[in-house]
């Protein structure tokens, strides 16, 4: 259904643009210039130099501020360790603005004098035991502290004023995600989130603005700064759960666009507007680009292309937005296609000859279908559900969760629905499924089994327990649905291990140096070089500190409690050494042997994540950070996961703008983490 907005002020409304999103105007432009792999310009761009006189000034605010917080983590007190990451965002935007050169305009030397002053604020607050932020209505700056690498993340709030005045009532909360800017430091953004309200701010509603981890289409890292984000705004405000939507323009279009075909039962709404919903097209249009994917890479494109995905908007009411003459319309008519082939009608709102911009008419109308489906909300019930994943890394949609594909990467759908004490499943591509409600919820009579009719097979399972709680697992063998969990210890694929490389940067992790001599020269310069550059990128494109740690200094706790990146050699590595024997590559001082094929040691290096032998609920990586490179900073959509579960590195290819080197061999695991076999890899 696509609405046009003409009314008797067209040609008015057509010509009187609202901004674009949140700082969109400082990004740069892409085009035919960033094609090109061997001539990459660096993002973030250096900023300028800071004169001495206030370097020196700055620096020493910082340290007066470092001893406040210092103080601040000395106290026993709850609140105050809980409040503090509201402070340290403040120290963290200067700090890094400063130590890593991205003041990229003299006047955000300004912005840093009136941050730490603002930091300082709040340091001496909570010393004395005040808070009064927590209390503050209309703009408000607050951090949380991530699992994946300890670092403290800002986010802004719009508070309505209905908030304090209200009543104890729980509040509608909108998440906005940020268009695309290349200079958006910590610094810049929460400059911008205590200045501009933002494109949208509706009535009686939270609206929280994720950072994101800078500029990633809050994908990987990013993906789950949004969760982090909204579990904090959770805990500290009173949020309706059935009241959550997902919202964004430009860049955040593309965000939208992704949280919604992935999280489809979380959301009450999703408003995607411009951005991009896919990887090959969408560079094509907007970017000039032919892209010639390896064939690993195309199965990859179904982590974050949304195409594929959209039957599970059939539990998000979607709202698309897009300007009748901006490239970027391109995502949602994408989606419009792909929904329609669903037998879903999209409703796509174009604002009349409206470049990338949201168009004055438009944004009344999606308000108002906004405002009408806040007041039903989510449904947290549905007794029909349709579920459509490529990975377990997305598994669950209302009271269904899948436990195990029969292949990653490729379709995987589930129909399941609830009528007359029945349950009637239908799969495609699954191997293992589990049903499953909460207390109160289950729609079934306590008295009575449940009778499971999924492919040609009936099971009859026992009904509710008596507070109407009930689960109840299924898997496949030999043809045939059985009732119960496999029984059998094999290792498998599953939610939250199932790779592919990147998504141990997903979770808590730690880079493990080796200390020991390795087997061969060029290997270890090749290693140590890679990894001095994942440490460097992280922070860059992730804005963290990855926790680096030597091999001879990890303990139980970190064996328990991260994901290992293990750089080296078994030689090297005093870690990985302890691992070699149980992965089902085997890399020797001779070579590296898969299957049948072998490669030498002194000429090649390995890539892989597997399930750590040392605790098989976390991952062990080699010789490999997040897996795009320094191309695909230059657009969006080019980040993307650029290898699957295991590659031979050939390092007589020097690494690049794209690849760590010439990728000699590479593969998925199966789904027991088993390589694939010799003639399923022959046939490609």
């Amino acid at each position: 259904m696509v609405l046009r907005i003409l009314t008797a002020c067209t040609v008015l409304l057509g010509t009187v643009i609202l901004g674009t999103v949140i700082l969109g105007t400082l990004a740069l432009a892409d085009g035919p210039a960033d094609n090109i792999p061997t001539n990459v310009r660096r993002i973030p761009k250096l900023g300028i130099e800071v004169p001495a006189e206030r370097k020196s000034k700055l620096e020493s605010g910082l340290k007066s501020f470092d001893d406040k917080i210092a103080g601040l983590k000395k106290s026993k007190d709850a609140k105050t360790a809980e409040l503090l990451p509201d402070v340290e965002i403040y120290f963290k935007g200067v700090h890094d603005a400063l130590a890593y050169q991205e003041f990229f305009d003299p006047r955000e030397l300004d912005v840093a004098d009136k941050m730490l002053a603002a930091g300082l604020e709040r340091a001496d607050q909570l010393a004395g035991g005040q808070s009064p932020w927590t209390t503050s209505t209309g703009l408000v700056v607050r951090g949380y502290v991530s699992k994946i690498d300890g670092s403290v993340q800002p986010y802004g709030l719009v508070v309505p004023e209905s908030y304090t005045n209200k009543g104890p009532g729980r509040f509608r909360c909108d998440l906005w995600f940020h268009g695309r800017g290349e200079t958006l430091s910590e610094l810049n953004f929460i400059n911008d989130r205590t200045r501009n309200v933002g494109q949208y701010a509706p009535e009686d509603t939270i609206v929280l603005h994720p950072y994101g981890r800078y500029c990633n289409a809050n994908k990987f890292a990013g993906e789950i700064d949004v969760l982090e984000a909204l579990e904090s705004v959770k805990k500290r405000y009173r949020i309706d759960d059935d009241r959550i939507a997902v919202r964004g323009f430009s860049m955040g279009g593309a965000s939208t666009w992704q949280l919604a075909v992935h999280y489809a039962d979380r959301w009450f709404a999703a408003n995607p507007g411009a951005g991009f919903s896919e990887t090959p097209e969408f560079l094509k249009v907007f970017q000039q680009e032919s892209v010639q994917p390896t064939w690993w890479e195309q199965k990859l494109w179904n982590w974050y292309d949304c195409p594929g995905w959209c039957l599970n908007l059939k539990h998000c009411p979607t709202i698309a937005y897009s300007g009748e003459i901006d490239r970027q319309k391109q995502a949602a008519d994408v989606m419009e296609k792909a929904l329609g082939e669903e037998g879903i009608e999209l409703v796509h709102i174009i604002g009349p000859k409206t470049p990338h911009a949201i168009h004055a008419q438009s944004k009344i109308e999606v308000e108002a279908r906004m405002k009408s489906l806040a007041k039903t909300g989510r449904d947290w019930q549905p007794l029909d559900l349709e579920f459509v994943t490529y990975t377990l890394r997305y598994n669950r949609m209302h009271w269904l969760v899948v436990d195990g594909l029969m292949e990653h990467w490729s379709k995987s759908h589930v129909s399941a629905g609830i009528h007359a004490g029945e349950v009637e499943i239908d799969t495609e591509g699954v191997s293992d499924l589990s049903l499953s409600f909460a207390a109160g919820e289950a729609p079934f009579d306590v008295q009575q089994n449940v009778t499971i009719l999924i492919g040609d097979d009936e099971l009859e399972a026992p009904g509710p327990k008596s507070d109407k709680s009930w689960d109840v697992s299924l898997h496949r063998q030999r043809g045939q649905w059985r009732l119960g969990k496999r029984n059998d210890d094999v290792l498998r694929k599953r939610h939250g291990l199932q790779g592919p490389i990147d998504d141990a940067f997903l979770n808590r992790f730690i880079f493990v140096r080796p200390t020991g001599k390795g087997w061969h020269e060029a290997a270890g310069k090749w290693s140590a070089a890679e990894l001095e550059r994942a440490i460097e990128h992280w922070r860059r494109h992730f804005r963290g500190q990855a926790i680096v740690k030597d091999d001879t200094a990890i303990s139980a706790d970190d064996i328990q409690s991260a994901n290992l990146i293990l750089w080296g050699d078994p030689s090297s590595n005093a870690v990985l050494k302890q691992c070699a024997a149980k992965l089902p590559i085997e890399w020797t001082q001779q070579a590296i042997v898969v299957n049948d094929q072998k490669y030498s040691s002194d000429k090649h290096a390995l890539i892989a994540i597997y399930p750590n032998p040392l605790n098989p609920s976390r991952y062990i990586v080699l010789n490999s950070s997040f897996t795009f490179r320094d191309y695909a900073y230059l657009n969006n959509a080019r980040q993307v996961p650029m290898l699957p579960d295991w590659a031979v590195v050939d390092l007589a290819t020097p690494p690049n703008s794209v690849w760590p080197g010439r990728i000699a061999d590479a593969d998925f695991f199966d789904e027991r983490w088993r390589l694939k076999v010799s003639e399923e890899r022959a046939r490609r």
